[in-house]
């Protein structure tokens, strides 16, 4: 049977620092079932999570053995919520930079809307780094192009999926394990004709001495992204040029 919440929030995490126990219990302050995924960390940040677990019954600790990628997590995750019966999961990152506020508008959006996807469109303070900025914009632009302008947004990670809907498409495909999980799997579940519902929503950038980290590589994971629209891009004009849809995968 499904939860009467039917939404789980998913949170993966790589070597997150003291963040990760922070970004969890202010999770668990305003909705009670989270799913955490401890993505072959190193830096013994899930440790301190045992505490939050011996008095919440609603949190999930998934351990993987070896960093797969955040792909690979978020889908680990997936199929354990599937498993404890819930229908949705909202995924956000361990390093504080989705606001966990928002997460009850965004399941209400979800609970009137239960066929779409809700995705975050991030609104930018002072603190945002430039590059980071403007770095993004040539991905949206490429993700409007292959989803009709359907996804605003393709790379906030701050959003909630049908579930039965995004594992088909993840199972299904031998990509989507990386960082780069986030536009894919947006354009595909577009290209199968889940709704988009775009929401704006606050983002912030935590300093180093705030305990602020980032796994992102500009030069190597830009080309990665570039790849991968590249290969959205070439399977989307070729099934036009065909009259049909893109496949899942």
């Amino acid at each position: 049977m499904l939860r009467a919440s039917r939404h789980a929030v998913l949170i993966p995490s790589y070597n997150s620092g003291r963040l990760l126990f922070s970004t969890v219990a202010e999770a668990l302050s305003v909705w009670p079932d989270i799913i955490v995924v401890i993505d072959g960390s190193t830096d013994g940040s899930e440790n301190a999570l045992s505490l939050l677990a011996a008095a919440h019954s609603g949190l999930h600790i998934v351990k993987l053995a070896r960093n797969r990628g955040k792909g690979a997590a978020v889908r680990s995750g997936a199929v354990r919520a599937a498993a404890l019966g819930f229908s949705h999961i909202l995924t956000m990152d361990a390093d504080g930079q989705h606001p966990a506020e928002a997460i009850a508008a965004f399941v209400e959006q979800s609970r009137a809307h239960p066929a779409a996807m809700i995705l975050g469109v991030p609104v930018f303070g002072p603190d945002a780094p430039a590059l980071r900025v403007w770095g993004r914009k040539i991905s949206n632009v490429l993700a409007a192009m292959e989803t009709r302008r359907a996804v605003v947004d393709c790379l906030f990670g701050f959003r909630v999926y049908p579930l039965k809907d995004m594992l088909a498409v993840m199972t299904s495909s031998r990509f989507m394990t990386g960082f780069d999980f986030d536009p894919e799997l947006a354009v595909r579940l577009s290209w199968q004709g889940v709704p988009v519902l775009n929401v704006p929503t606050n983002v912030r950038y935590l300093s180093t001495a705030q305990g602020g980290i980032s796994h992102f590589h500009y030069g190597r994971d830009n080309i990665r992204l570039g790849f991968m629209h590249l290969r959205l891009f070439m399977t989307w004009v070729w099934y036009r040029c065909r009259g049909t849809l893109p496949p899942s995968s």
